[in-house]
């Protein structure tokens, strides 16, 4: 693996899970000193992360993206558009084996499973259910929206409920799918998409001033 993939999925990972705060700076010098690596790997990766909504530039250097509000609410409804469409497509093209597969991925994910696994199950579900639609646009298209509001996804899966509940969601989501009910498992993916957009607002509304308190950046 390069050096500037290994900064990248560094950087990314620490910027998802908010150990580097929504607004923090993030000076050459210290990433430099952290990475124990040359500038160049470390611009390149900035330069990826900064393509995927994740950090933006500064005066000076780059600065750890803050969390917008506005862009929560764009990208679920991208996400509600293009998801119950993906459904659709899945239950005419998706094989038992393929599906078999997606559910293997679901269970996984048990009562001591640390909560980065299940944020990249919750992730995982999503993509892999796009990469069966047999289009490879729509994988690529939600794989980049969940990057957009991975931070404020991050935040959800710290409940055991939330977490207890998507699993749930996910899995009657795969049945309808298997059992071929195209508009029934679209109509459920669009419910479930627009619950989890309602539910990320109204938190990060509600506690904006104690992520603040934090050093994280909200905006609207």
């Amino acid at each position: 693996m390069s050096r500037m993939q290994l900064a990248y999925e560094r950087l990314r990972d620490l910027i998802v899970t908010l150990q580097l705060a929504p607004g923090e700076r993030l000076s050459e010098s210290w990433l430099e000193s952290f990475f124990q690596g040359s500038r160049t790997p470390i611009r390149a990766a900035l330069g990826r992360l900064e393509a995927e909504g994740l950090v933006q530039r500064g005066k000076p250097g780059y600065m750890v993206a803050p969390i917008d509000l506005r862009e929560i609410e764009q990208v679920y409804a991208f996400r509600e558009t293009v998801e119950s469409e993906v459904v659709r497509l899945v239950c005419n093209r998706a094989t038992p084996a393929e599906l078999d597969a997606i559910a293997e991925i679901l269970d996984s994910c048990q009562a001591d499973t640390p909560s980065d696994e299940w944020y990249r199950v919750a992730t995982d579900f999503h993509v892999e259910i796009a990469r069966l639609s047999d289009n490879p646009f729509f994988a690529r298209s939600l794989d980049d929206a969940m990057t957009r509001v991975s931070r404020a996804r991050w935040l959800k899966i710290w409940s055991q409920t939330s977490r207890d509940h998507a699993w749930a969601e996910h899995r009657r989501i795969l049945e309808l799918i298997r059992a071929r009910k195209a508009e029934e498992a679209a109509t459920e993916t669009a419910r479930h998409v627009r619950e989890s957009r309602d539910w990320l607002l109204k938190s990060l509304s509600d506690y904006r001033r104690s992520l603040r308190t934090l050093g994280f950046a909200v905006v609207a």
